[in-house]
């Protein structure tokens, strides 16, 4: 799994297909456009942990 943070996340190559699983990975193409949504380039990396955290949960 690819190490996701606050300031690496806009450049971070989503996977080819989506896992499916029930905790998702971090570079899942599901868990990033989730990220972007949430606007999660402008947060510190305690909250971008958080919002990683939910977004893998779904």
């Amino acid at each position: 799994m690819a190490k996701v943070t606050a300031a690496t996340f806009t450049k971070v190559k989503p996977k080819k297909k989506c896992c499916r699983k029930s905790t998702r990975c971090a570079v899942c193409p599901v868990v990033l456009h989730r990220l972007g949504k949430m606007d999660a380039h402008e947060f510190s990396n305690k909250q971008f942990t958080k919002a990683l955290k939910k977004a893998r949960a779904a």
